[in-house]
């Protein structure tokens, strides 16, 4: 039984790629600004080869690595989660998804306010946290939707969930969905509840839901399920490839429930991919510019890495990456960086192996599909070892593949509170 966990720390960059400065980002590096947090700690990624990637240069460097590594080049035009999350699947975007710095025109609007009978607020690039508190007690007052955008592809619509039901608020989504189409075919309508008193500080909710656009064409998830695999997403990856592909999802409150339900998936016997998303380093701490809540959530996972590496089984593999930066000491903007991610790749027997720098993420997507047999329908080339014709060193049991960091070897001993 061949099973695959393909964890994406969303918005892990590791540094600013070249035509980042094209991007409005100058000396960016998610990894190297949190690194400078007295909060910061990852001795188990460090031990996979996390530091020993080229370009990463912080502190915890090891002469050893226990994992395939490699830093991985973004090909497509763009810095967002669609993006990012397309191209590891296969997908390439020679032009960056529609933005709209000055706000949406109005025969978008208009098309949008008919459907919903509600009139719009806002309807500007505007902080997520910010415009709740700027429009929330007009939207309390008026029942007006709060539209408003990012320099990400987006169109984002806050409410609040005594004001808007959640399902009221959902179905506004899909509205705008199908009017968001052609040239005004943004990534993502995302929905955006809210709580709190009027005249109050307002809170945004977990029930956050995203309506991709359907993606071009076809990913290694239509191919895995194509092809009788399994294809579990965890989190928000059914939202991002808008459920195309997958034959089974779970959706997540955020980074410490998504390690939960992968745990739970490594317990449970399937052929396929296990894809998950742990979004909080996205959505509380890059966009917040939060140093150090960053730097706490990656020790969190980094110290519950060693349950999940204990559950690998043999034909098992683990993969790590990101799908953009958001470097939290970049304060020139509040959006996505431009930037290099991480390629990390370990399973019971695996050759470990440094292979530099690789373009396009789809690497990632043809190593999927080659390790179940499938040729990729899409440009990529798989970054599994292979020795004797096979990509695992015969009679490597899983106990000597990476000694955990001690300490820090069992939930218990060494769990990082969550921020």
């Amino acid at each position: 039984m061949k099973r695959v966990f393909l964890i994406v720390l969303d918005s892990f960059g590791i540094g600013g790629m070249e035509d980042a400065f094209s991007y409005g980002d100058v000396g960016v590096n998610t990894l190297g600004t949190v690194s400078s947090s007295p909060f910061f700690s990852m001795p188990n990624m460090g031990k996979l080869g996390l530091f020993q990637i080229e370009g990463v240069s912080v502190p915890g460097k090891r002469e050893d690595h226990s994992a395939v590594i490699a830093r991985l080049k973004e090909r497509s035009r763009g810095k967002d989660t669609t993006i990012g999350h397309w191209e590891l699947a296969g997908i390439y975007s020679p032009k960056p998804l529609p933005t709209y710095p000055p706000g949406f025109p109005s025969q978008v609007l208009d098309a949008f306010c008919e459907r919903t009978g509600r009139g719009m607020l806002c309807n500007l690039p505007y902080s997520g946290t910010a415009v709740i508190q700027d429009y929330g007690d007009a939207h309390m007052a008026s029942g007006d939707l709060i539209v408003y955008t990012s320099a990400d592809s987006v169109f984002q619509i806050a409410a609040h969930e005594e004001i808007v039901p959640l399902e009221e608020l959902y179905a506004y989504c899909r509205a705008a969905r199908e009017i968001l189409q052609g040239e005004h075919g943004v990534g993502r309508v995302i929905a955006r509840p809210f709580i709190g008193p009027c005249g109050g500080q307002f809170t945004r909710t977990a029930h956050r839901h995203d309506f991709s656009i359907l993606p071009p064409s076809a990913t290694m998830l239509d191919q895995l399920s194509e092809d009788g695999r399994a294809v579990i997403a965890v989190g928000k990856i059914k939202d991002i490839f808008a459920g195309k592909g997958i034959t089974e999802s779970v959706y997540t409150s955020g980074n410490e429930e998504g390690i939960e339900r992968t745990l739970e998936y490594l317990d449970k016997d399937f052929e396929g991919l296990c894809f998950v998303n742990l979004v909080d380093y996205d959505m509380l701490y890059g966009h917040r510019r939060d140093i150090d809540g960053y730097a706490k959530a990656l020790a969190y996972f980094d110290g519950r890495l060693p349950e999940i590496l204990s559950k690998l089984r043999e034909g098992d593999i683990l993969m790590i990456t990101a799908d953009h930066g958001c470097d939290p000491g970049y304060l020139a903007t509040t959006d996505h960086t431009r930037e290099h991610v991480p390629f990390v790749m370990y399973g019971p027997g695996i050759a470990p192996k440094n292979l530099g720098t690789r373009e396009p993420f789809a690497d990632i997507g043809a190593t999927v599909l080659h390790y179940f047999g499938i040729t990729p329908a899409f440009e990529g080339e798989s970054m599994l070892p292979f020795e004797n014709g096979k990509p695992f060193k015969e009679g490597m049991p899983l106990e000597e593949g990476i000694s955990l960091e001690e300490g820090i070897s069992s939930r218990e001993a060494g769990r990082v509170t969550p921020p």
